[in-house]
């Protein structure tokens, strides 16, 4: 039995070696994908399968099915077609590739474009970057030049640099010619003596040496203006505000001890009407504090607006404090009045019957 199935194994061992040098006969695709029992648009698994079928099939060890001519032909036509599937899906992808790529010439990433830098420089891309700002740089400057260059180079600009050379030359003689009027009228003056009846006439004018920075001829036409009682507009208002604000408190402190210091319902009322007036008069005050604040060279010298509810009560904070004295001082003169045995009212009614008798 082991000398048949050694016999057995060598033939067909030996018939397989012949069969090996056998190429496929038929180069057809079609025969190949017929042979393999599947259709050309087929997947690979799905060829891989049907090769695996015919194989077990026709392989010499296989039994009664057995064919090695049949075997060969298989292997051979299932190399053909996983040779032409994966031709096919290569040649599907460099499509797609070329698709991609089309719009790609023309839309590059901004990243590509940004370390691109025109092919300026070497190195890492930071020292490029730095390397190409350089250029850019001197492109510019380089460009600027050349438009400047060619502007000067324009015959019309000449003749415009011609005219306003005309204009700057014509508004100069202008000038000096006002300049000599100017002078020959004050020496005109001089001689016929309009100048005599000047306080300072022959007199040095004043020096200022607390003063080195500033020019003599600016100082002393200010300390003329201000001799002359001339003021600045915003020194004018700021006068004009302080003095309205002052009055007002008064005039309000006034009405309050005129009132009394027990407010009954109609002083109450009389009270609460001249404090709504007194709120209009702050607004139209404040009013002229934002003119104030926009002609005031100065910031530190500008204004903040007056609340009125802060100004009555600054008002009333005064007003106590003059009652306060008022009684304090009425006290001290009832004092006073005991100690020498007569009363306030008559040594008041004595103070007037002499002031009478004097008049």
């Amino acid at each position: 039995m082991l000398t048949a199935k050694r016999s057995c194994v060598v033939t067909c061992s030996g018939s397989v070696r012949m069969l090996s040098g056998y190429k496929l006969m038929s180069k057809s695709l079609q025969d190949c994908y017929r042979l393999l029992n599947v259709q050309e648009n087929c997947s690979h698994d799905e060829v891989k399968e049907a090769y695996l079928k015919l194989v077990k099939l026709h392989h010499p060890d296989s039994g009664s099915g057995a064919d090695p001519r049949k075997f060969i032909q298989v292997k051979e036509a299932y190399k053909a077609v996983v040779k032409h599937i994966a031709e096919t899906r290569k040649a599907k992808s460099d499509e797609r590739s070329d698709d991609e790529e089309e719009p790609s010439k023309y839309v590059a990433p901004q990243h590509r474009q940004y370390l691109s830098f025109e092919g300026i420089g070497i190195g890492t891309p930071s020292q490029r970057e730095k390397q190409y700002r350089k250029f850019r740089m001197n492109r510019a400057t380089e460009q600027v030049l050349d438009y400047r260059k060619q502007k000067l180079q324009d015959p019309e600009l000449e003749n415009t640099m011609m005219v306003k050379d005309v204009q700057q030359s014509r508004k100069i003689k202008i000038t000096q010619a006002v300049e000599r009027l100017v002078e020959d009228l004050i020496q005109e003056s001089m001689a016929k003596g309009e100048f005599d009846n000047l306080s300072g006439k022959g007199k040095p004018l004043q020096k200022f040496s607390q003063y080195p920075y500033i020019d003599p001829m600016t100082h002393n036409l200010n300390r003329i203006l201000i001799e002359n009682g001339y003021q600045p507009e915003w020194i004018v208002r700021q006068k004009e505000i302080k003095q309205t604000i002052e009055k007002l408190r008064s005039d309000m402190v006034g009405y309050r001890r005129k009132i009394g210091e027990s407010l009954t319902l109609s002083n109450q009322k009389q009270w609460n009407l001249k404090c709504e007036q007194f709120r209009d008069d702050i607004k139209q005050l404040n009013k002229m504090v934002d003119r104030f604040n926009l002609i005031v060279p100065l910031l530190n010298r500008q204004m903040l607006h007056f609340n009125p509810e802060k100004e009555l009560a600054v008002i009333l904070k005064e007003y106590s404090v003059l009652l306060e004295a008022s009684n304090a001082t009425s006290e001290i003169m009832e004092e006073s009045a005991e100690r020498t045995g007569t009363s306030v009212y008559g040594k008041n009614s004595l103070f007037s019957w002499i002031k009478l008798f004097l008049k």
